[in-house]
């Protein structure tokens, strides 16, 4: 096993060698056609999969299986089978029941059973972090076979949407399912999926190796290794798959990012992201108190402009809160287009042709670079309506703990980068905007109880159909509210040589590259 890994190490540093210190014009480094190079800028913060919730959510799918998959876009069918092969729901909603692939082996020779997936989401919701939350509708896991469990549900809900999670819902092994959070963090994992995890190095490098019992088998062109090296800039990103170091990048610089598919060595495919921005204006004070004032803010936000100069045009203007793409979104929902004339009237309206006397406090995360560049754009926008904006940049967790104080003394207005734990608009909605008694998500302090009770109704009904009107009927009210202005959905691009194929953008998992479906040509 040393001498595999220090055989791989070996390729790249001779490849990094050739190409980057002899500087060979024109050359790329080869490296085998069953290895994957992937720079991410992805670390992890644990590999717990009952408590994962962050950046690690990019390499857990690879190692462990959901029940069922949510489809990407433009399949046949909105879901697809997993390590259940079928499942039905009852008329109300809240019986599930999911029938097991039989043979299935985990990569420390479990099977996969009933007991299984009972005993694996049970732990999941008994320790109770990352997004355990999700589970809060399920009452009782029967085991009904060996390959056939029931989750009995405490209200109806889309549970086809949260079994599908990319986070919380991942099948552990029988064998490690009593292990605690420190085995998993010492670099152990008890998945069935496609790689195990062979190597770990934090911040700097993680090393899988393709599973030989997976239960999909391995015809076709695939990879038996992936490296992943921990890259945080993306200027060396971007040197290491120009010269054929890296096959696969999370990210460069935005301004490559325009030229980037046009050298013939390299690739950007896009695709929707289910991620967007936002900036949450504090409705608990002045001046965003205060409808009209808050309405002639979503006016003056030059979107385009943003997205421009931030995403390097990645990206589209959102219609309401529910990102393009995402099941519940809705295209007839009235947009606020850049208007300053508009934003003028509307603060004329309000008292104030003159504009406001004190100045209103902005923060963003300081890590985030999108942020940080379409910060300066927002200061302008609405100095031009009369509003002396005071950027403030702050570490995430001082944000959000800024955010999670007394409302008169917090931020007025705040950026925030959301995505959706599971593919129904319900988190969404209920974070960012329910009443709440403390603050926590809702960056606004928004408060309408016809808003909360309108998203419980959608949420609970099992039908589509309806759940989408209701849905749509609380993202007007917000429209109409504007606790806070809807700027961008973030579209996704992937940074690959041109050789790499079969990777599939699929915005229920974001950031998540399939390994098992990529192969080099």
């Amino acid at each position: 096993m040393k001498n595999k890994i220090q055989n791989i190490a070996l390729i790249l540093a001779v490849a990094s060698f050739f190409v980057m210190c002899l500087g060979i014009p024109g050359q790329a480094a080869k490296l085998p056609k069953d290895i994957l190079v992937f720079a991410s800028t992805d670390s992890i913060t644990t590999w717990d999969p009952s408590a994962a919730y962050s950046t690690e959510s990019s390499y857990m799918p690879n190692i462990y299986e959901t029940l069922i998959w949510v489809s990407p876009p433009g399949s046949d069918k909105p879901f697809q089978p997993g390590l259940a092969k079928d499942w039905r729901v009852d008329d109300n909603g809240l019986k599930w029941t999911f029938y097991l692939r039989k043979g299935v082996k985990f990569h420390d020779g479990g099977i996969l059973t009933a007991q299984a997936v009972k005993d694996s989401i049970e732990r999941t919701k008994k320790m109770g972090k990352g997004a355990a939350f999700i589970f809060a509708p399920v009452k009782e896991i029967k085991v009904l076979s060996d390959y056939t469990v029931q989750f009995i549900l405490k209200e109806a809900a889309p549970f086809d949407r949260i079994i599908a999670s990319a986070n919380a819902a991942w099948i552990i092994s029988p064998k490690a399912v009593k292990n605690d959070r420190k085995w998993f963090d010492a670099g152990h994992e008890a998945g069935c999926g496609p790689y195990v995890l062979e190597s770990w190095k934090p911040d700097e490098e993680i090393v899988f190796k393709k599973f030989d019992g997976y239960w999909r088998g391995w015809e076709g062109p695939r990879f038996n290794r992936i490296v992943v090296k921990i890259i945080k800039e993306g200027t060396v990103a971007q040197q290491m798959l120009e010269s054929g170091v890296a096959d696969l990048a999370t990210r460069i610089p935005t301004e490559s990012a325009r030229t980037f598919d046009a050298k013939p060595c390299c690739e950007r495919p896009t695709g929707p992201s289910f991620m967007n921005y936002a900036i949450h204006l504090n409705t608990a004070k002045f001046p965003f108190n205060n409808k009209l004032i808050r309405k002639a803010a979503s006016y003056a936000m030059p979107c385009k402009d943003m997205i421009e100069v931030s995403m390097g045009g990645l990206g589209q203007q959102s219609v309401g809160p529910i990102p393009c793409g995402q099941f519940g979104h809705d295209d007839t929902l009235y947009q606020y287009r850049h208007d300053l004339d508009r934003a003028k009237k509307l603060m004329v309206e309000a008292g104030y042709p003159n504009g406001l006397k004190d100045k209103v406090i902005f923060t963003y995360a300081s890590e985030n670079v999108t942020e940080k560049a379409f910060a300066p754009l927002v200061k302008e926008a609405m100095g031009k309506i009369g509003i002396n904006v005071e950027i403030r940049p702050m570490i995430w967790t001082a944000q959000w703990e800024l955010v999670k104080g007394d409302p008169e003394k917090a931020q007025d207005m705040a950026a925030l980068l959301w995505w959706p734990t599971f593919s129904d608009p319900y988190e969404t909605l209920y974070s960012l905007w329910h009443v709440e008694k403390k603050p926590y998500w809702n960056f606004s302090y928004y408060k309408n109880p016809e808003f909360d009770r309108t998203i419980l109704e959608a949420y609970s009904t099992p039908d589509a159909k309806k759940a989408k009107a209701l849905y749509a009927k609380a993202c007007k009210m917000l429209v109409e509210d504007a606790p806070s202005i809807f700027l961008i959905d973030v579209e996704r691009a992937v940074y690959k040589r041109a050789e790499l194929k079969g990777y599939v953008i699929n915005p229920n998992y974001p950031r998540v590259p399939f390994f098992y479906n990529m192969y080099k040509e």
